[in-house]
């Protein structure tokens, strides 16, 4: 397992990037730029992380390329294809994206996220993504989110069968699939439930806890680790036993300090697992 962060450090160049991190601890990043900043620039922090011994783990599409609007869709797209060759020409470990929303806002739940259509429309943009750049280095994935496809472990199996690609792999995000009181109450087995099916496809994963607001109705809360009551210890054990240089990224933190606070604090939690 590596422990790394998803903040954007004050930096002034790939070397001090990279070094940042390693100073802090960090085993895995993301790029801190997309497709934009050129090959150059994409090559030169791809050789700093090397040579800090930081794994690149993801790099992010962050867009709907299963929009209801024609415009927004094709402009998804091809960020999607850009940032995946991107992510290929430096070797990352996967391009993360979510599959897309059927309603005006990108993230969004509605309840054609779960129509025949959306699903139709999901498989085929993934596949359209893969084969436009036909990656060799990397995994195209898609992070499980609470209210759209794919909602479970057995869902993501189903989605992989459908999108028969070989360089289709999953990125993790446990919390985001953390959608009841029974699932928060029983988390370590449902960590374990999804490594067993779906490690062998993992490449990345997210890492933050979840929270049981008092308060009526239901109310489930994003928090930082140690804040909520996922069993984040079974959790990380999953992720090292399915891949020793799985990385686990910190994410959603307010500030550079709070995100240099709790890898800290991951790094206490998990003392002992991953040690190479």
């Amino acid at each position: 397992m590596r422990l790394g962060i998803s903040a954007i450090l004050t930096e002034s160049g790939a070397k001090d990037w990279a070094n940042a991190h390693a100073e802090l601890g960090c085993e895995a990043v993301v790029l801190p730029f997309d497709h934009t900043a050129g090959e150059n620039m994409a090559a030169d922090y791809a050789a700093a992380a090397r040579d800090a011994d930081l794994v690149i783990a993801e790099v992010g599409a962050w867009c709907n390329p299963v929009s209801p609007g024609s415009a927004i869709r094709e402009h998804a797209l091809a960020r999607c294809k850009a940032q995946l060759r991107l992510a290929d020409s430096i070797g990352a470990r996967c391009c993360v994206n979510i599959a897309g929303s059927a309603g005006p806002r990108w993230d969004g739940a509605y309840r054609e996220n779960y129509s025949r259509e959306h699903w139709d429309a999901t498989v085929s943009s993934v596949r359209d993504i893969i084969d436009s750049v036909k990656p060799t280095r990397t995994y195209y994935t898609l992070e499980p989110m609470p209210w759209m496809i794919p909602r479970d472990p057995d869902e993501y199996l189903r989605l992989i069968e459908a999108v028969d690609r070989e360089r289709f792999a999953v990125h993790m995000d446990l919390a985001n699939w953390i959608t009841s009181a029974e699932k928060l109450f029983d988390s370590g087995e449902y960590a374990r439930e999804c490594f067993d099916k779906l490690g062998r496809y993992v490449r990345s994963c997210h890492l933050k806890d979840v929270a049981l607001a008092p308060e009526f109705t239901l109310r489930l809360l994003e928090s930082r680790i140690g804040d909520g009551s996922m069993d984040l210890l079974e959790y990380a054990r999953r992720a090292d036993m399915a891949d020793p240089d799985m990385p686990m990224l910190l994410e959603h933190l307010p500030n550079e300090d709070i995100y240099k606070a709790d890898l800290l604090k991951a790094q206490t939690m998990f003392r002992g697992i991953g040690s190479r």
